[in-house]
């Protein structure tokens, strides 16, 4: 008698390749404007996903084109506070010239997933959805409710996503306390013993602006006083080589304190030139978190080389540390000038819980689980994600993206940058990691 050939189900590892592949392929770059190519059709894709599953999920257009797609995973106790996972489907734009492989394409190669949006962030992205599709598929339903948001607009500050959905429709999230998103989870391995696992737990709140100086419009053969180029060009020079001085923030305290441990060494924040150079790939994101900052971005003057503008204007992204934004402001306006004139294009808050509690306790147990030399440690995102308009509800934010990476991989240079790729390998342990961490949160 020959046995049964029944195919073997399904399981979340088996298909969280193939939708991140997916989610790769719908172009959903972000432009900063009221476009955004993909985006409607990457809320459908996640919602088919999920109905495929049982879900019940709901699309919400904020502007045409502009979609996002939320779904509630009830719980084995729906009376607990829920959780709410949270991951945007846009992504920066990208210049096919500049890649080795198209970054639309959702190519395998070199064991990894090439494309825009690898890390940032259709990773999670599909492994919350492989995560959720094997655990409805086999009636393991979660602990506690499970709010699932899949949002645009997040590279320009969430106006068409996260905040559309927080001031128009809070009632999706009753009862959420917490939330887990991008940005964090990820690995730095330390020695053969020790793995460290980035959780985050603050961020640095923004001020996009723009500068503006006037001056006296003439003839470019004159000798002239008044330039507002030069001015300006002055100003942005100051503010571009400006050191703002270091502030020890909890998190910051809490993770040189863990990271000192790893390393056997007490650290000063004041002196960390030598520390930063043994974290590798990951020293830029962490000596961003040190300090405020302060980047000219864009400069514009002028429309014939031979007539002196009357104004000259410049972009500056600022980055502030939590509980540092009245000090940010002064000294720019200190560092700038009383000729500038500064005003927000974007502004947002910082962020900053702490590193405790039941939710915290499951990131460990369930990365210890798969990886026995794991230890989770609190970090700062010098950047900002939606979590800012979420938080706004009383939810309790962190970044928990797990990824087991290699360690010669440059995964802080994957955010944006060219060749952005994530390990096969990582993703399986990432859907491995969240789904032992939905059973212990």
């Amino acid at each position: 008698m020959s046995e049964s050939n029944t195919a073997k189900p399904l399981t979340g590892e088996d298909e969280v390749v193939d939708l991140c592949r997916d989610l790769i392929r719908i172009d959903t770059s972000n432009y900063g404007d009221h476009s955004g190519p993909g985006e409607r059709r990457a809320a459908e894709y996640v919602a088919e996903k999920l109905a495929e599953v049982g879900l019940e999920p709901q699309i919400f257009e904020s502007h045409q084109g502009r979609a996002s797609t939320v779904a509630r995973v009830e719980g084995e106790d729906p009376s607990r506070p829920a959780l709410l996972i949270h991951g945007h489907l846009d992504v920066v734009p990208a210049n096919a010239a500049d890649w080795t492989h198209d970054p639309f394409s959702g190519e395998i190669a070199d064991d990894c997933v090439w494309g825009r949006g690898a890390v940032d962030m259709k990773d999670m992205d599909a492994m919350t959805l492989a995560v959720v599709r094997d655990r409805l598929r086999s009636g393991r339903k979660p602990p506690r409710d499970v709010v699932l948001a899949f949002v645009a607009d997040e590279e320009a500050g969430g106006t068409w996503g996260a905040r559309h959905l927080v001031d128009n429709h809070p009632e999706l999230f009753d009862g959420v306390s917490e939330a887990i998103s991008e940005v964090g989870g990820f690995s730095l391995t330390v020695n053969e013993q020790l793995r460290l696992y980035l959780v985050e737990t603050a961020q640095k709140g923004m001020h996009w602006m723009k500068l503006t100086v006037d001056g006296t419009a003439g003839h470019g053969s004159m000798i002239h006083k008044d330039n507002a180029i030069t001015e300006l060009s002055e100003a942005v020079a100051r503010l571009g080589r400006h050191e703002f001085p270091v502030r020890v923030t909890k998190t910051l305290r809490h993770f040189l304190d863990e990271l000192g441990d790893a390393l056997g060494t007490e650290l000063d924040p004041e002196n960390m030139d030598e520390t930063l150079a043994k974290l590798g790939t990951i020293a830029k994101l962490i000596g961003a978190s040190l300090r405020n900052t302060a980047n000219p971005t864009q400069l514009g003057a002028g429309y014939k080389v031979n007539v002196i503008p009357g104004q000259a204007t410049a972009h500056v992204d600022g980055r502030f540390l939590p509980g540092y934004e009245e000090e940010f402001l002064a000294d720019l306006d200190r560092i700038l000038g009383p000729h500038v004139k500064r005003e927000d294009v974007h502004a947002d808050k910082a962020l900053e819980t702490t590193f405790d509690g039941a939710i915290v306790e499951a990131m460990q147990t369930a990365l210890v689980a798969e990886d026995p030399i794991a230890r989770a440690v609190p970090y700062m995102l010098s950047a900002g994600t939606d979590a800012k308009s979420f938080a706004d509800l009383g939810i309790r934010c962190f970044g928990f993206a797990p990824l087991k990476l290699p360690p010669e991989l440059d995964f802080a240079g994957m955010f944006h940058g060219v060749d952005e790729r994530v390990p096969v390998e990582g993703l399986k342990f990432g859907v491995r990691v969240l789904d032992r961490f939905l059973d212990a949160s």
